[in-house]
């Protein structure tokens, strides 16, 4: 018998991600592969992957003798950008209004750029000097466009000169001009007060050196911002994110100073996911820029900064769309202008989807007829998609070769080494042994890896070779699993073994007790286990909105040598709820951790906000319930609908004396989201007939009514419903209860729930039993006590006295730390009573009694019901509430 070890595993475990680089290496001594073209307002400069090995691009702008190496922070500044696929193809924007843009009149415009390749070679420098001249006349009154590093705005100085009518200094005052021409803006910009939204004045040296841009051309005056500056701020614009750019601006005009108020605002949020698709939301009317009435006489789709028209949308798949609140744009998953890319945190197959579309819409206000183009670039990438690579046996014994094969992948995944159950080993150490690695290309692109071992190599573990000539005797056993909607069922047919071999469940040997636990069966030729998805040995894969993927593993050992026999990996989803959404605004998440997650502490997930920690959890799961106006919590409007979203998240501290338990320990995110209809009508039909006599009560009895209801949380707004019994709860989960005087507007009469207590069963006299409430007061031989909640007056309580408030943490009876039974009951006596009466001695309050006297009942001694007149006194009882096992 043989073993190959744990190749399988190690292998996706081996795995290492090219990661695509801003700065894109070219090796190529052509320009062939260069190609640039003009797209309205800005230049576009695309490098074909054919030139993207082997060396390093520079990047510099040319303005006349002028060469500028663009940094980063320079690219910010002046209006370029870059962006890279993982195959090397990259893509730089130039906007016309660049502070390196030869201008000629606002109409033409020759942009000048040099790449500079370095090979290995330090020497080995290959240059390419690139220049376009694009013609663009259509300006607008005021254009803003957003790029993926910085945000820019240039207005019409027509417009402007107009507007700061009034405004006008006189251009002879001496101590201006001094000013003007000692800040080198007696031509120009003089100064600049950026809102944040306090102002912040600098002169134009100032600016600059803090990474900003601006100038006047011959018609226009333009500003540009890096994004996150000390003088940026975020503004919520109809549920989406923006970052806003504000300054009014000092300039020279021929009859002197003037002043004008210029605001960029740029989307940084608004995206929605789905499997299939991806909705982009834009603010149909974006409030920092515009005010008073406006109309949308343009609105166009693009991809990489390329206007796309209908045809091509439709082809695509693509949609432009608006509602009352936003522009939408969706994007099918997967479609040809984006890519996929690989991912492996915590050493798990993980792939985006990367596609960067582009919004360009015309704004034309109703009161001056002035027109505002906004352009957006907005790169966008999906979260995180988890992949399981298949596994393929192809070993035929009689070959005396071991032979599988791993896949499929991404282009950009790359099979660096091997873990033998002897050590690491490359795959050039692997192929230099004699065992067979190779990589295949699939025709879309996508690659799978095989491996070869022989039977003899040293890595392969080697029992009894004698007989390995009779290989074919040998009948393995065979193992199956299915699932329903709570539990994994296993069955495992014998082999030439019988039954003497090892069960591992999980990383435990399955023992006599695990064997009860999990209604182990055996009949001699065959097994079975039953176990459900929450069991301890089992793992969470994966949690979605509706459904939790748990697995469980069963390996089968040969009980002298340790042989795998057989492996079953058995995984299903299993309805769960990730987010529930209430009416009166609560939201309750759970949160499971995770196979890629091993080293969370679900006791250390919080929401956004951090002091909001989950209200329970242990080493598997996370409970969370909070109001949707709490928390951090955002709230988005989409048509007729707001969405509430936050976020469970675990961010590691990285200050001294805490760090990541692993190097590759990924931050923890889960996205909760509610969506409540903003506007709803229901139309209702009511008829009135005239009253021929006036009514006249009659003398009469009858029964007062109390009820007892559980609340599903402390608001005590939504209460749970007969249909909803039994309800489960976690341990130590708070229960709230309410004790209600039913029908009665009598504000004399007040309802004390005397004594409450939990039992097994329905039957309210039953034993065992645990005193809640001892002579209305709280059992003060609990160690955790009942807590009375006050109750003041509202819409639907109109007499506070009527209504009795409790909690109590949820527990269950135990004997010798044996769970007798997973459910209780709860039952009260409650007394009504005369508070206008003197008489009446039991309207002393809830938990009012005379000094000196105690409330707590000796432990062991049994309860009495209080002999009251059967008219003052009801006894009610809740339905089943189930511990919860999860």
């Amino acid at each position: 018998m043989l073993r190959l070890g744990n190749i399988l595993l190690w292998m996706a475990a081996a795995i290492l991600l090219c990661q695509a680089r801003p700065n894109v290496k070219l090796n190529s001594q052509s320009s062939s592969g260069l190609r640039s073209d003009c797209a309205a307002n800005v230049m576009r400069l695309s490098l074909d992957k054919a030139l993207a090995v082997g060396n390093q691009l520079e990047v510099e702008a040319i303005n006349g003798t002028k060469h500028i190496l663009l940094t980063p922070s320079m690219a910010a500044q002046c209006g370029y950008s870059m962006e890279s696929d993982p195959w090397g193809n990259t893509r730089i924007y130039t906007s016309l209004m660049g502070c390196l843009v030869d201008n000629k009149d606002d109409a033409t415009f020759n942009v000048g750029l040099r790449l500079q390749m370095y090979g290995e070679n330090p020497s080995d420098v290959v240059s390419h000097d690139v220049s376009q001249t694009c013609s663009y006349t259509r300006w607008a009154s005021r254009e803003i466009l957003c790029d993926r590093n910085y945000m820019e705005v240039s207005h019409h100085m027509a417009n402007l000169d107009a507007e700061a009518k009034g405004q006008t200094r006189d251009g002879k005052d001496e101590k201006l001009n001094a000013s003007l021409e000692f800040s080198g803006a007696s031509q120009g910009i003089w100064k600049m007060t950026f809102y944040t939204p306090e102002p912040v004045a600098m002169v134009l040296q100032e600016a600059e050196q803090a990474g900003y841009a601006a100038k006047t051309t011959s018609s226009r005056l333009v500003m540009r911002s890096p994004y996150n500056t000390a003088e940026t701020y975020s503004e919520d614009v109809a549920g989406v994110p923006m970052e806003v750019f504000r300054v009014s601006a000092y300039y020279m005009a021929p009859q002197g100073l003037n002043v004008v108020n210029l605001a960029a605002a740029c989307p940084k949020g608004g995206v929605l996911f789905t499997e299939d698709m991806i909705s982009w939301h834009v603010p149909r009317r974006v409030t920092p820029l515009l005010d008073g009435r406006i109309t949308v006489s343009e609105m166009h789709m693009g991809i990489n900064g390329q206007r796309l028209d209908r045809s091509q949308m439709a082809a695509r798949g693509y949609t432009l769309s608006t509602t009352d609140f936003h522009i939408v744009v969706e994007i099918p998953v997967g479609s040809p202008d984006g890519y996929y890319k690989s991912h492996a945190p915590d050493y798990q197959y993980h792939i985006t989807y990367f596609v960067e579309p582009m919004l360009e819409v015309m704004w034309r206000e109703d009161d001056t007829q002035d027109d505002t183009r906004y352009k957006v670039l907005f790169p966008i990438m999906t979260p995180l998609m988890p992949q399981s690579p298949q596994v393929q046996d192809d070993t035929v014994p009689e070959t005396r070769v071991f032979s599988v094969l791993l896949g499929t992948f991404l282009h950009d995944v790359e099979l660096r080494n091997i873990t033998f159950s002897t050590g690491v080993l490359t795959v050039e150490e692997s192929n230099a042994k004699g065992f067979t690695v190779q990589e295949h290309s699939l025709a879309n692109g996508a690659k799978s890896f095989s491996l070869q071992v022989p039977f003899d190599a040293d890595v392969v573990l080697k029992h009894n070779p004698e007989r390995l000539a009779s290989l074919q005797d040998i009948v393995l056993p065979i193992m199956a699993g299915t699932c329903d909607q709570n539990q994994f069922y296993i069955s495992v047919k014998f082999g030439s073994h019988g039954s003497n071999f090892k069960a591992i469940v999980g990383p435990r040997e399955l023992t006599a007790e695990m064997a009860e636990d999990y209604n182990f069966y055996e009949n001699g030729t065959h097994l079975s286990l039953i176990l459900p998805y929450t069991a301890k040995d089992a793992v969470f894969e994966l949690l979605t909105a509706e459904s939790v993927k748990s697995r469980i593993d069963l390996l089968l050992l040969d009980r002298a040598n340790y042989w795998v026999l057989a492996d079953l990996y058995l995984a299903c989803y299993f309805p769960l709820k990730a987010t529930e959404c209430h009416p009166n605004g609560t939201m309750t998440a759970v949160a499971v951790k995770v196979e890629s997650t091993r080293n969370l502490k679900p006791s250390q997930l919080t929401l956004k906000d951090q002091s909001c920690t989950p209200q329970f959890s242990d080493d598997r799961v996370a409970y969370f319930s909070f109001s949707v106006d709490t928390c951090g919590t955002t709230r988005t409007f989409f048509d007729n609908y707001m969405m509430y979203e936050n976020e469970i998240r675990l961010s590691y501290n990285n200050a001294k004396g805490a760090a990541n338990t692993s190097p590759v320990d990924p931050d923890y995110r889960q996205t909760i989201s509610c969506f409540y209809v903003v506007n709803e009508t229901q139309t209702v039909a009511f008829s009135a007939k005239p009253r021929t006599y006036e009514p006249a009560a009659e003398i009469g009895t009858g029964q007062l009514m109390v009820q007892m209801r559980l609340a599903q949380d402390p608001s005590y707004e939504l209460f749970y419903q007969a249909e909803d019994y039994p309800v489960v709860k976690y341990l130590q989960q708070p229960l709230y209860f309410e004790v209600e005087l039913m029908h009665s507007t009598d504000p004399h009469l007040e309802l004390i729930a005397e004594n409450c207590w939990a039992t097994l069963y329905e039957d309210k006299t039953s034993l065992p039993s645990w005193d809640i409430i001892v002579d209305s007061c709280e059992n003060r031989n609990d160690s955790y006590a009942t807590i009375f909640h006050p109750v003041v007056s509202d819409s639907r309580v109109l007499v506070p006295s009527h209504i009795k408030r409790f909690s109590v943490k949820m527990f269950t009876f135990t004997k010798d730390d044996e769970v007798l039974k997973d459910q209780s009951y709860v039952h009260c006596d409650a007394v009504i009573c005369d508070t206008s009466s003197q008489a009446d001695g039991s309207c002393r309050g809830q938990c009012v009694h005379p000094p000196g006297q105690s409330y707590s009942r000796p432990a062991g001694v049994k309860k009495e019901r209080r002999s009251t007149d059967s008219t003052r006194q009801r006894q009610i009882s809740s339905g089943a509430i189930i511990l919860s096992n999860l």
